[in-house]
């Protein structure tokens, strides 16, 4: 009988991972991390407001043969949803309709989650099972954002196994347009305030020269 550890990062240190890693000598540093515990594998409070605050998300899935698929998927902070502390959810908006990826979970139920915080230099990888929810109204409006100009066709629903933070080592800091829009308009308000309090401070100073 296999008496082997079972751990979280399983999923992706598979036995040819840690072959390779035993090779390249980061095999122990990463038995001292399985040993603290290995990854986490519920949503915490901090990965819910992270999750929660993406625009912007990366799902792959792969087929029966093996080949993988990336899909984007894009809308307003709040569109992805952690419903609990294994599940996360997302209505899935009408594209090219080619259904890569329906069709390859259909097969494989096996995805991961690609998640990345330019700004702030952050990227979180998810593992997990997902499933594709069609005709159910009520979890539909729940993870529908509300006033968002798209036309959603069936929720898919994501079950974290395991999840793991990167270090922000060679991430680019890139800053979203809106953000960048809202910065440039304080600096603009801030700026014409200062304007007129310098002519303000002008006009008194004039004045004072004249009495």
């Amino acid at each position: 009988m296999d008496a082997r550890q079972i751990y979280a990062s399983d999923v992706a240190f598979t036995p040819s991972v840690k072959a390779i890693q035993t090779r390249k000598d980061s095999r122990r540093s990463y038995e001292r991390m399985e040993a603290g515990g290995s990854w986490e594998t519920r949503i915490t409070p901090d990965l819910k407001a992270f999750i929660e605050a993406q625009t912007s998300i990366f799902l792959a899935t792969a087929n029966t043969g093996g080949q993988p698929y990336i899909q984007h998927r894009g809308g307003p902070a709040g569109f992805l949803k952690a419903l609990d502390d294994k599940t996360i959810g997302f209505a899935d908006f009408a594209g090219n309709r080619q259904y890569i990826t329906l069709g390859n979970l259909a097969d494989n139920p096996k995805t991961y989650l690609f998640l990345i915080d330019y700004a702030h230099r952050r990227r979180i990888k998810i593992w997990g099972e997902a499933r594709v929810v069609e005709g159910d109204a009520e979890l539909m409006a729940k993870l529908m954002p509300q006033g968002y100009k798209a036309r959603p066709e069936q929720v898919i629903l994501f079950t974290v196994s395991a999840w793991d933070s990167n270090c922000p080592q060679h991430i680019p800091q890139r800053f979203e347009a809106a953000d960048v829009a809202a910065a440039l308009a304080e600096r603009d308000n801030r700026i014409l305030a200062l304007e007129g309090e310098i002519n303000g401070l002008r006009e008194a100073i004039g004045a004072a020269r004249f009495r």
